[in-house]
């Protein structure tokens, strides 16, 4: 009876990680019949330096870029690209309306069926390795190449782009002052495709040193820490919302503050949690949207307060989370010094990916598809 009772919940696991998989696929083709495709066009830049996970450099500096500009890593979610993203979620519109620089790192098909950044693969998780060396490769470049301000390089991403944000907070702290996790989960959640799904569907819950020791082991940097913001919707089924509160365990731990947040406020559909440091600055921020789904929040038109256009995973709530997030970086402010960079350079068009899928895709659809055979809820 116990054998057939895990053969049952073993089978209902299944049952539902096909089910997600089956979402993301269907978004994916809502993606590609998007009218104008993914987003405007990007630079793409290829001699960047060491590129061990594959991935390829795309950038946006504004041709009004501020001197000694900020920059602001932006990383997308599965099934979609870099212009996508970083034109759905507003970070573009931003950059150009107060001249800071973008890199957006892009996902390969080759790489992930899904475009999914690798953050559960230890070898991509890993300082000095894979795709976290690639990003981390292509900051150095950016900030070299355009003179940026190296103490205001951020980072930010939504799903598999959030938990690759926490890979790179964790494992190069010291290239960022601040880092925004949307719809992400925290370091050291996962080490294989199967933990990936378990720690998106069954969060599990660590005390708060045990998730900061994952970080304080991840690279040699003792503090600072970067500040961190987690943004969640409270309905998300695909990355459930406690792994909103295990990243802000996970931060509150390095930064040694307590369970009581100093600011709590609810306006709206948006509840925000800050804890301040010692110095009254905001160090760790929650912020839960009630009743949005996975993706990313967005509030579209003009003016403060407003960016960003809504698509899959890229959600309408009357919030936009891009534009908080710019805010509390300090990057909304006023410019008051401008250098204006010439004629806007001609830019490629993104090449369209390939449809085929390639290992991680199908190997998890193999496995998922032959045990519901093997149950009886699927027939060739």
């Amino acid at each position: 009876m116990a054998s057939l009772l895990n053969l049952g919940q073993t089978t209902e696991k299944l049952a539902r990680q096909r089910r997600q998989w089956q979402a993301f696929k269907a978004a994916a083709d809502r993606m590609q019949k998007m009218p104008g495709g993914a987003g405007g066009p990007l630079t793409e830049v290829t001699d960047f330096g060491p590129n061990p996970g594959n991935l390829r450099m795309l950038t946006h500096v504004p041709p009004r870029l501020q001197r000694s500009a900020p920059l602001v890593v932006v990383l997308h979610g599965c099934t979609q690209t870099a212009a996508g993203y970083g034109y759905g979620s507003g970070w573009v519109d931003l950059a150009d309306r107060f001249g800071f620089a973008l890199l957006l790192p892009e996902q390969r098909r080759d790489n992930n069926a899904n475009t999914c950044f690798n953050w559960f693969e230890s070898k991509h998780a890993r300082r000095g390795s894979g795709e976290a060396e690639s990003i981390r490769a292509m900051v150095a470049h950016m900030v070299a190449d355009h003179g940026l301000d190296r103490s205001r390089v951020y980072v930010t991403g939504l799903s598999a782009g959030g938990a690759m944000t926490s890979v790179m907070l964790a494992t190069h702290p010291e290239l960022f002052a601040g880092g925004a996790v949307v719809a992400g989960l925290p370091y050291g959640a996962a080490g294989s495709v199967g933990e990936a799904f378990d720690a998106m569907f069954q969060p599990r819950s660590r005390p708060r040193q045990a998730w900061g020791d994952l970080v304080r082991s991840a690279s040699p940097h003792g503090g600072p820490w970067p500040r961190v913001a987690v943004w969640h919707g409270d309905a998300d089924a695909t990355v459930l919302p406690r792994n909103a509160d295990e990243v802000a365990k996970q931060w509150l731990d390095l930064h040694g503050l307590g369970p009581v947040p100093d600011v709590e406020r609810t306006i709206g559909v948006h509840t925000e949690r800050v804890w301040r440091n010692a110095a009254g600055e905001p160090a760790v921020e929650l912020h839960t949207l009630s009743g949005m789904a996975h993706g990313v929040a967005v509030c579209p038109g003009e003016g403060d307060g407003r960016c960003g256009s809504a698509g899959p995973f890229i959600l309408d709530v009357g919030v936009s989370s891009t534009w908080r997030i710019a805010e509390s970086w300090g990057l909304t402010r006023g410019v008051p010094e401008v250098e204006v960079r010439g004629p806007v350079p001609e830019m490629k068009p993104q090449p369209q990916p390939s449809h085929a899928e390639h290992a991680l895709g199908a190997r998890i659809q193999s496995v998922i598809t032959r045990a519901l055979e093997a149950a009886g809820l699927m027939k060739r």
